[in-house]
């Protein structure tokens, strides 16, 4: 094992989030191709599951997660909850993530009621962010990608019904 995996594993547990490989560069003092080798060696070293967690690529970055196989144990042991998100929410951020970025107005026609709370919402949860100023806009934010664990929006799955949420006129 490199001895340049203690730092690199240091800088992603005390993160505690995705961490950019141009993060880890700076921190590390090395060069991006160098971090690239290291992240390739720890996620191998990490794949097997004996130390208990694996490297997860979200949201342009890296981050430590729970291995599978040790899933259920933290489970029993912290009873993890998950940020619950209302129906409202959960339609505004699918009208955002398939189609931004998107105007208020569009994001209230798609569906059918005024969504000014919930973009608030989600605005101080930073899971969207304003874009623009004649109309504001909304698009998702790398913390959507993170904690729905996506690497990127091409990641997202297909609607139901196979096409994008309609919009409406």
């Amino acid at each position: 094992m490199s001895p340049e995996l203690g730092p690199l594993l240091a800088i992603l547990f005390a993160a505690g989030r995705a961490v950019t490989p141009a993060e880890l560069a700076r921190g590390l003092g090395r060069p991006p191709e160098e971090v690239a080798r290291l992240l390739d060696e720890l996620t191998a070293r990490l794949a097997d599951g004996e130390l208990g967690v694996r490297l997860e690529r979200v949201a342009g970055g890296v981050r430590l997660v729970v291995h599978p196989d040790h899933a259920e144990a933290v489970r029993r042991a912290l009873r993890p909850r998950p940020p619950r998100l209302s129906r409202a929410a959960l339609e505004v951020l699918a009208v955002v993530a398939y189609h931004q970025p998107v105007s208020k107005a569009e994001i209230d026609a798609a569906r059918g009621k005024d969504s000014a709370a919930v973009l608030e919402g989600l605005l101080e949860r930073g899971l969207i962010e304003a874009v623009g100023k004649h109309p504001r806009r909304y698009r998702t934010t790398p913390r959507f990608l993170e904690l729905f664990g996506l690497e990127s929006l091409d990641d997202l799955p297909p609607p139901p019904g196979g096409g994008l949420p309609a919009m409406r006129d």
